[in-house]
């Protein structure tokens, strides 16, 4: 991590589903792009399902979390429920129209509206941090 990284306040983790079918994937696409644009940092569910030690640390240190499924199955929500974590924001994208296909890509229109909505949400509604201490 450089000086200037370290400078800048914590933000909010988002997890994602990133399965094989459409809505996974645009799930994916819109916590990359939260990302990028610096309103959140993306982290791995995939570790904190599988109980990777540092992973797991960080979910549950205390930064707001969102959430991104794209079916529900609730896959991320799932993860973090085996460390008794909750989101702070869970976002079901099935509840947005987004439509579970096998073998599709996802549609990148679906996807730049998803995104404004939740920017949207994030923006209107702030994510609050609250550091655990252990």
């Amino acid at each position: 991590m450089t000086d200037q990284e370290n400078q800048l306040p914590e933000l909010p983790l988002v997890y994602s589903c990133s399965g094989c079918s459409s809505a996974a994937q645009l799930a994916n696409h819109v916590a990359l792009q939260l990302d990028r644009r610096g309103t959140a940092e993306m982290s791995c569910i995939a570790g904190v399902g599988g109980h990777v030690p540092k992973l797991v640390r960080l979910a549950r240190s205390g930064r707001p979390i969102i959430a991104l499924d794209g079916c529900p199955l609730n896959c991320v929500a799932n993860c973090l429920a085996q460390h008794q974590i909750v989101a702070t924001r869970h976002y079901q994208l099935h509840e947005h129209g987004v439509k579970k296909r096998a073998h599709q890509d996802f549609d990148p229109e679906q996807a730049s509206e998803v995104l404004m909505r939740i920017e949207a949400d994030l923006q209107a509604h702030p994510l609050i941090h609250e550091r655990l201490h252990a």
